[in-house]
């Protein structure tokens, strides 16, 4: 991978957009590139600011700060096309002579290549097209003349925003926490609707920062964060870490 491509990195990086052999080679450049380093730090940054101060009323600021991190912060339950996978080569290899395997492994390695930065070009685009529309989304809804905005603790530190409009009927909940819950758990976003939990999405391991916009809420009466096994509950676990009454 070359010095272009390793920097093209930094945003699938952050967004926990790579597989594992870029992971491992951008890790590896983080070690020596200064710039990507700091770039990285900012990006992670830009959410834990949306959790700055209190406040009763919608803040002039909320609506850029959620603009701002909506296209660093990741999304809960990022849908992600399936892996490609290639073994035609390999089968290739083991029916051929050693002299034509040399022939079809640099082919091979060719094709592949192509395919792989196909692809990546197209999660890409789709990744883009949806941050669009997270985007729009999320601005109709913090111009909504009946913004609503209230906000809780977490335990262990950090802050939960919701954000919620009934000419909408929609609301965004924005989670900023101090520090990933301990031992590997998660945590889980909850609305309450009817006296019912309904699961709004579980956070990745290590996640501590989310924005997520969700339908339907002049149906809840309250919004929870829990904090679970990875990869979620069914039902919240209590005590909750922070519950908003809406």
């Amino acid at each position: 991978m070359n010095t272009a491509e390793i920097h093209s990195l930094i945003g699938p990086y952050v967004l926990d957009a790579v597989d594992d052999l870029e992971r491992a080679a951008f890790d590896r450049h983080l070690r020596e590139c200064d710039a990507c380093r700091a770039e990285v730090d900012e990006l992670n940054e830009t959410s834990a600011r949306l959790a700055d101060g209190a406040w009763s009323v919608p803040p002039p600021a909320l609506r850029d700060n959620v603009l701002s991190a909506i296209t660093s912060v990741r999304q809960i339950a990022p849908v992600s096309p399936a892996p490609v996978h290639i073994t035609a080569p390999r089968r290739r290899l083991r029916m051929i002579t050693a002299a034509a395997a040399v022939v079809v492994a640099v082919a091979g390695a060719a094709t592949v290549a192509s395919v792989i930065q196909n692809d990546r070009v197209r999660r890409e685009h789709d990744r883009a097209e949806a941050a669009q529309a997270a985007e729009a989304r999320v601005r109709a809804l913090l111009a909504a003349p009946d913004l609503v905005v209230r906000e809780e603790p977490v335990a262990g530190g950090g802050r939960v925003t919701v954000a919620t409009s009934k000419l909408h009927d929609a609301g965004v909940i924005m989670l900023a926490a101090d520090a990933a819950p301990a031992d590997g758990k998660v945590y889980q976003l909850w609305t309450i609707r009817s006296q019912q939990p309904v699961n709004e999405g579980a956070l990745a391991p290590g996640q501590t920062t989310s924005v997520q916009v969700v339908n339907g809420m002049s149906e809840a009466s309250d919004v929870g964060v829990s904090v679970e096994p990875p990869g979620g509950s069914k039902t919240p676990t209590t005590p909750l870490a922070a519950d908003v009454k809406l």
